[in-house]
């Protein structure tokens, strides 16, 4: 068998040097970097941010297992060597398509509040807590779903073994793996928030001094966990010695959290139907609430539709125009409307003679002076909601893949912040501080937020593990970390891959530019820099600065499967 292999490391000084020698004097021209080629398949394929993972998910694969099970391979060897990203403590989103049955659906394995969870429990005296003051300890902690999705997905659409999947990430918890040079950096940004918890400082900064590139780190705490689940499935993490460790870790912060023994035995994982939005010919689908990646992204789309983005170009300030009030526009209707859908209901957000109305606020030549929310139709009577001003700041990481039987899984999985809340479980794992996706406020002048704390509700994300439809079939299965900016990332991809023709890994590579609130965002080091003029005259603010996404992709055509990984991180594509 031929193996191909792409390894695309950290964004090197050689790749921004390259990108921002592009801009030329004009400062909107060569804008498209040079990229490697895609990785180039006929068989299966898997994209994921470390190699070691992508590995373990090819041996499945290659072993004649669905993209299900090469999933459980890949994200049991994540959670430990980008522990700061995902893992076991953690949630996700996973977009399935089923080859055998043609048919499309999404698994919601985010966390939920605890039951003992109160509105007003990131407030202190009225007002809002500081947002890391919330962020450590174990008050941020929900409870954690990435385990149940990982034995959901297999349960419904694995072949392998259960127990072998976890063969990988047992050896190298036991035996040691090498430090990479971004888990090192991040460990000695973070260094004061990790050492707050003994448990946490051991393991990151033992002796004091944080781990380094290079160094062989061990954890046999997680692969006796990692064991328990491969004998027993998520009874071993849900009940039981490990259940007892993340209830007792929690509840003994110096910032104690409320989760129980009761929470964790009641988690469910949530079959929800895949909200697709028409684009260019194609379905672009992908999570609904209480993820907000499939509506907005699906607004945006819409939102430019109308207009010839193809004909513009990459180099064109206007299409970029285009597409950041699309963007502002999509986020104030997320800012307004979206939450749990099982706690609030949604309006009709992707109503094709709203969007159209919405679109033609685009039609000027300047950037808007204001964007507010719209009013779009609902099945009901229309709630009064207030503006949610919630931070979600970047730590994730996200999954491509598509297996030989046709199958292809979209997933995007997290702890929320990098290394969660800090706190490091007796299992091995880090916990998340996914509550602190709510909004700390529960009202504003007595109007209702759509994303409050409501006890066993899950906050809202931007996670957007996405797949897109072409006559029936995927032709493009993306994703990417990122925080609230990942809708930017995954939208931009798309444009790029679809209206651009650039292939997956240029599309990938290609400059972020993003627009969430007004402030345009450049990537600093590259050629987005160069916009920053024009942009400016159009009547925006600007801020160059580092946007790390890690999107992973796979371009489907035909027999060929193109697979890309993100420069920007340590991602790896492998296909046969």
């Amino acid at each position: 068998m031929r193996t191909a292999l792409a390894l695309l490391l950290i964004a090197s000084p050689a790749f921004a040097q390259q990108a921002a020698d592009t801009v030329a004097p004009e400062g909107v021209t060569g804008f498209v970097p040079d990229a490697p080629a895609p990785v180039v398949a006929t068989d299966w394929m898997v994209a994921a941010a470390n190699p070691l993972a992508s590995e373990a998910g090819a041996r499945v694969l290659r072993e004649g297992g669905t993209a299900a099970d090469a999933m459980v391979a890949v994200q049991a060897v994540l959670g430990l060597v980008e522990p700061q990203s995902s893992g076991l403590g953690g949630g996700a989103f996973l977009v399935w398509y089923d080859a055998a049955t043609g048919e499309l659906t999404t698994l919601d394995g985010r966390e939920t509040a605890p039951a003992t969870a109160t509105p007003t429990m990131f407030q202190v005296d009225g007002e809002p807590m500081g947002f890391f003051d919330a962020v450590v300890g174990g008050l941020s902690v929900g409870t954690p779903g990435t385990p149940m999705l990982m034995e959901e997905a297999h349960r419904r659409w694995g072949r392998a073994n259960w127990g072998g999947l976890f063969d990988e990430a047992i050896t190298l918890a036991a035996d040691g793996f090498t430090v990479s040079p971004r888990l090192a950096t991040l460990v000695a940004n973070d260094a004061e928030r990790l050492s707050v918890a003994p448990a946490t400082a051991a393991y990151f900064l033992p002796g004091g001094t944080p781990i380094a590139e290079g160094d062989t780190l061990l954890n046999a705490a997680y692969a006796d966990t990692l064991r328990g689940l491969a004998a027993e499935g998520t009874d071993a993490f849900y009940t039981g010695e490990v259940a007892e460790g993340i209830v007792a870790t929690i509840r003994s912060a110096a910032l104690p959290g409320r989760m129980s023994l009761d929470d964790l035995a009641d988690y469910r994982v949530i079959e929800r139907p895949a909200i697709c939005a028409p684009y260019r010919g194609a379905e672009v689908c992908g999570m609904g609430p209480p993820s907000s990646g499939a509506l907005t992204v699906g607004q945006i789309l819409a939102l430019i539709e109308p207009y010839d983005i193809a004909a513009l170009g990459p180099d064109s300030p206007e299409a970029w125009r285009l597409i950041g009030d699309a963007s502002r526009l999509a986020f104030a209707d997320r800012g307004r409307y979206m939450a749990d859908s099982d706690f609030v209901p949604m309006p009709k957000l992707l109503d094709p003679a709203y969007l159209s109305d919405r679109a033609a606020l685009l039609s000027g030549d300047d950037a808007l002076p204001e964007v507010a929310p719209g009013s779009p139709p609902w099945d009901h009577a229309a709630l009064d909601l207030a503006d949610d001003v919630s931070l979600e700041l970047p730590s994730t990481s996200h999954i491509s893949i598509v297996d030989s039987y046709g199958n292809a899984l979209s997933m995007t999985t997290t702890i929320e912040n990098g290394f969660g809340s800090r706190l490091l479980a007796p299992g091995g794992f880090l916990l998340n501080n996914e509550l602190t996706d709510f909004s700390f406020r529960t009202h504003t002048d007595g109007v209702p937020i759509a994303n409050r704390i409501e006890p066993r509700k899950r906050p809202r994300s931007s996670m957007s593990p996405t797949i897109v439809m072409q006559d029936g079939v995927p032709s493009l299965v993306i994703g990417s970390p990122g925080g609230s900016r990942i809708i930017g990332y995954v939208a931009k991809t798309i444009i790029a891959h679809m209206d651009w023709g650039m292939d997956v890994q240029q599309a990938i590579a290609l400059p972020h530019l993003v627009n969430r609130f007004g402030t345009y965002d450049l990537e600093e080091g590259t050629a987005a820099e160069g916009f920053a003029e024009a942009l400016t005259a159009l009547g925006y603010e600007t801020n160059v600065r580092g946007l790390t996404s890690g999107l992973h992709a796979i371009a489907i055509d035909g027999d060929t499967l193109s697979g890309g990984a993100d420069p920007r991180r340590e991602g790896v594509a492998i296909g046969n």
